[in-house]
């Protein structure tokens, strides 16, 4: 988890290459560093890439920690059973003989989540079971149950508004391969326009760690994927899949356009794409010298920590929206305005944002707006962040959101209802205090580790999450419901 007001305390640290981390049934777990205001070097963890609550994922060992044979062995055979049952080979096979059936023998197991062979039906008779049509086998992402546990594996599917945007904007720019990190109905509409035959052909490649869509592609169309930790499950076998699609081969241009869980952590997000596009890098020889082109669907109030691990990209002002999810979708049932947004290195003015959905292009910033988002001559600069139309406070030399007010005590823009008298909460070094560095950078960090602090922090491991800074008596509060009142302060 990464710092915040609340809890100072949980930095990610990346490990180099040449050092092997601990593995979990969600593939190689993430470093973690304790972290304090007073400057005294924490005691670093490992812990699961994929799940922030240890109900969903246990583990959990202390760097230094010097793990038996007997419970390496124990940890492996822990892993193994949580791996699929049938390998991505058996699905391809087992999908040819489903697709041969007649029509009213391909039956889909709503329990189970699996297409039923006629042999398979007696061990389903007592499951709820339908009728596959040939429209929703290539549509997967309808037929499955999204997965919704938010800590862990929250499923949210783009609307056929978004995923139609993305596609078309990307086909306009002339790229032919799209490489879907977590976007299946991307991967779904591309293989419908392919079927059409009224545009140009695409190739595409799902990485995603879902495994019940091994049912329904090849192995050149799905790689079971973590993208917290540039994962894959299947191993070389399934990298080299990545490495074939990367090539451009014939002037087929790549692009990657990913979709996080918006609980996922930054630092080891942009560390997983910074990899792809280093091998993409590597493919294309001397001819580049420029990251793979990509499109990162997040959230907009996670700009600063994205831009701080990939500076190259740029927040557009279009707002994604979902079918699944209560908020994040145009209509009256959501928000009036979504905070999902899109970041890429691709040229801003590149990137047409449609007019029909009130969006315009700025000559003085040089990329397309949102109609509301009007230029600041002061600031020189297209300000709002949120969709709504931000005003200049002259005394903070910058534009706020339209709700705050100066205020006068504070000497800075806040709510009304703020409460006054606090200074403004700033971003600076956690072991020090200093606005004038991040901690990665503190000197105060690389002091050494006082001998006394591993034993201090041994009898609490069995009840430590991913931060154990907590404090014992008083119940701290979710990191969902912590992200929900941040995201409820910024949209006022």
């Amino acid at each position: 988890m990464e710092a915040s007001d609340e809890s100072f305390g949980i930095e990610v640290v990346l490990i180099p290459e040449d050092k092997e981390a601990p593995c979990c049934p969600h593939g190689p777990t993430l470093l973690f560093e304790k972290v304090s205001r007073e400057g005294a070097s924490g005691r670093r963890f490992y812990a699961c890439s994929a799940c922030r609550d240890r109900k969903d994922c246990s583990f959990f060992q202390w760097e230094d920690d010097k793990v038996s044979e007997a419970r390496r062995l124990a940890r492996e055979a822990e892993n193994k059973l949580h791996r699929p049952q049938i390998s991505h080979k058996e699905y391809c096979t087992r999908f040819k003989k489903f697709s041969s059936l007649s029509s009213d023998e391909k039956i889909f197991c709503k329990e189970c989540q699996t297409l039923l062979l006629p042999v398979q039906r007696d061990a389903h008779l007592s499951h709820k079971r339908v009728v596959v049509t040939e429209a929703e086998l290539l549509r997967p992402s309808v037929l499955l149950s999204p997965m919704n546990n938010k800590k862990s594996n929250a499923q949210y599917l783009f609307t056929d508004r978004s995923a139609n945007f993305l596609l078309d904007t990307l086909a306009a720019l002339g790229f032919r391969k799209v490489l879907c990190v977590g976007t299946p109905r991307l991967q779904e509409l591309i293989k419908l326009r392919n079927l059409e035959q009224k545009h140009k052909p695409m190739k595409s490649l799902l990485l995603d760690i879902d495994f019940r869509y091994a049912q329904f592609y090849s192995q050149d169309e799905f790689c079971h994927y973590n993208m917290f930790n540039h994962h894959f499950f299947g191993g070389k076998a399934s990298s080299s899949i990545l490495q074939s699609f990367l090539k451009e081969s014939d002037g087929e241009k790549v692009v990657m356009v990913a979709d996080p869980p918006f609980g996922g952590l930054v630092k080891p997000l942009a560390n997983s794409f910074s990899l792809i596009s280093q091998t993409w890098k590597k493919l294309q020889g001397d001819v580049v010298d420029t990251d793979i082109p990509m499109l990162w669907v997040f959230p907009y109030f996670f700009e600063p920590r994205i831009l701080e691990c990939l500076p190259t990209l740029t927040m557009l002002d279009y707002q994604m929206d979902y079918d699944n999810h209560p908020l994040y979708k145009h209509g009256k049932t959501g928000r009036k305005q979504s905070p999902v947004r899109l970041f890429t290195n691709i040229c801003p003015k590149d990137v047409v944002l449609p007019k029909s959905e009130g969006y315009r292009f700025c000559s003085v910033c040089q990329r397309f707006v949102c109609v509301l988002n009007k230029h600041c001559a002061k600031c020189n600069v297209c300000p709002s962040k949120d969709g709504r139309q931000w005003k200049h406070c002259s005394a903070c030399e910058k534009c706020v959101k339209p709700s705050w007010i100066h205020c006068q005590t504070c000497g800075r823009c806040a709510l009304p209802d703020h409460p006054c008298g606090q200074s403004e909460v700033k971003q600076g070094c956690f072991s020090c205090g200093s606005l004038q560095h991040k901690h990665r950078f503190c000197p105060v960090k690389q002091k050494p580790k006082s001998s006394g602090h591993r034993s201090n922090a041994k009898s609490g491991a069995k009840n430590l999450s991913h931060n154990p800074l907590r404090r014992p008596k008083a119940k701290r509060k979710s990191g969902a419901a912590r992200r929900s009142k941040k995201m409820a302060a910024q949209s006022a």
